[in-house]
């Protein structure tokens, strides 16, 4: 399938609502979104991380280091109350937006 490109600013809420109520490492934060997406859409290494510290320097995730299931170390990342706060915001705005996308996009 081939990928969608990601507008501008929907990998913060994706990582967010990924992350809601339960801690995971980057490569499974992406591996979920894309299995989610059926592959539509994948998130690129860099990408992700820029997003994770970003959001983590603003208090939205906080990290802790611990061991994948293959054994290697890797930083599992986590909302906080704010990082909550922000997914709900941030998935309102973007249901808003999409439903009024459809409205245009769907036959008259």
């Amino acid at each position: 399938m081939k990928r969608t490109r990601l507008l501008r600013g929907t990998v913060d809420v994706l990582v967010l609502k990924t992350l809601a109520g339960r801690e995971l490492h980057g490569y499974a934060i992406a591996a979920s979104i894309a299995e989610r997406t059926e592959g539509a859409l994948g998130i690129e290494d860099g990408a992700l991380y820029q997003s994770l510290h970003r959001m983590e320097e603003r208090g939205l995730v906080e990290s802790a280091w611990g061991h994948a299931d293959t054994g290697k170390r890797a930083k599992f990342y986590r909302l906080t109350a704010a990082g909550r706060e922000q997914m709900a915001a941030e998935t309102a705005g973007w249901i808003r937006y999409a439903e009024a996308v459809f409205k245009v996009l769907r036959p008259a």
